[in-house]
């Protein structure tokens, strides 16, 4: 398909009529099942890309995060906005970042530029945000599909392991600063209606409150997901589920390469692309339920995703200094005129 074609059309014309879009763009790919390589006839066509900030977001008074267009699955980043998400190795915006030459449809130099820094953004944080998405993902299908038989205390269990993810992440990063760490453990419910219960110690000293509540927020929104699963109309949503657990097992493909090698995939080679799309068609669904050879292939996946992990050689965080030397050069152009 002509990716660069459709940029003509009046579908796209806010790529050029927007103020904030036009040549500031940096940086526009397929992104979605087209941008890993798993789209099939009648696939959406989802674009994203980053924008440069204005002059008046960086010594005025505007402020821009990201244009979402809906019609057409297009979401925009601000430059600045990016690279918060990239510093923690966000899966859906990192991905930008690791995509064949053919499927930017925009690139510009500077764009160029932070393709050629993207390894600034590796850090073993890709373990938390990767691992994170993946597990949570995994305990939402087992939850979908078996919910209603599920035992509490198992279904605890796998929210433990999810939040343990995101708490991981956490001390990572505040336990050289702060001094301070925290462990979640499960243990004889107190909660009524509950046999088991996930408990928090803690120990903090002089710690800002709003990264403690940060903290809370973030593990809050996690336990909080594994109750929006309501009950199944399995005809409508067998197609989704296997969907769910093809990206599932992408995002551990995509994280071992991360931690492993060092590099951004987001098109996955024909030898990973064979196991998706098996997945996708349903090979691995039988009477509305995930079989076991699935979950053997994720806890294969899952296991080599801690061994990459372990491995790594990867910085425990970013260079922020580097980065912030990055992104100083690159707003000092825009605000001097120099780009955008």
């Amino acid at each position: 398909m002509d990716f660069k074609a459709l940029l003509n059309t009046s579908e796209y014309e806010f790529l050029q009529t927007n103020p904030r879009l036009g040549s500031r763009i940096m940086l526009l790919g397929v992104s979605g099942s087209h941008g890993y390589g798993t789209n099939r006839e009648g696939s959406d066509i989802d674009f994203r890309g980053v924008t440069l900030n204005l002059p008046s977001d960086l010594i005025g008074l505007t402020s821009f995060d990201q244009y979402e267009d809906p019609n057409t699955d297009t979401v925009i980043f601000s430059f600045n906005k990016l690279i918060n998400l990239l510093l923690n190795c966000n899966p859906n915006t990192i991905e930008i970042l690791g995509l064949d030459e053919d499927q930017y449809v925009i690139k510009t130099a500077v764009g160029q530029e932070l393709l050629d820094h993207s390894q600034l953004f590796l850090s073993k944080r890709a373990a938390a945000s990767f691992g994170h998405y993946a597990d949570a993902q995994l305990r939402r299908l087992q939850n979908a599909i078996a919910r209603d038989t599920l035992p509490q205390p198992s279904r605890e269990e796998h929210i433990l392991k999810s939040v343990n993810h995101a708490l991981d992440d956490f001390n990572r990063r505040q336990q050289e600063e702060y001094k301070t760490g925290a462990k979640l453990y499960i243990d004889t419910a107190e909660t009524e209606g509950l046999e088991t219960e996930i408990f928090l110690d803690a120990d903090f000293r002089h710690y800002p409150l709003r990264r403690y509540n940060d903290m809370m927020n973030t593990l809050h929104t996690v336990v909080r997901d594994y109750d929006k699963i309501g009950k199944r109309n399995h005809k409508k949503d067998d197609n989704h589920l296997n969907k769910h657990a093809m990206h599932l097992v992408r995002l551990f493909m995509m994280g071992i390469d991360i931690l492993e090698k060092g590099e951004i995939r987001t098109h996955r080679p024909e030898s990973d692309l064979e196991l998706l799309r098996s997945i996708r068609n349903g090979d691995y669904m039988r009477e509305n339920v995930l079989i076991s050879t699935f979950y053997e292939i994720v806890t294969d996946y899952e296991q080599r995703f801690h061994e990459a992990e372990a491995r790594s050689i990867l910085p425990d965080n970013p260079d922020m200094k580097a980065v912030g030397a990055f992104v100083e050069n690159v707003n000092r152009r825009v605000v001097t005129g120099e780009i955008g």
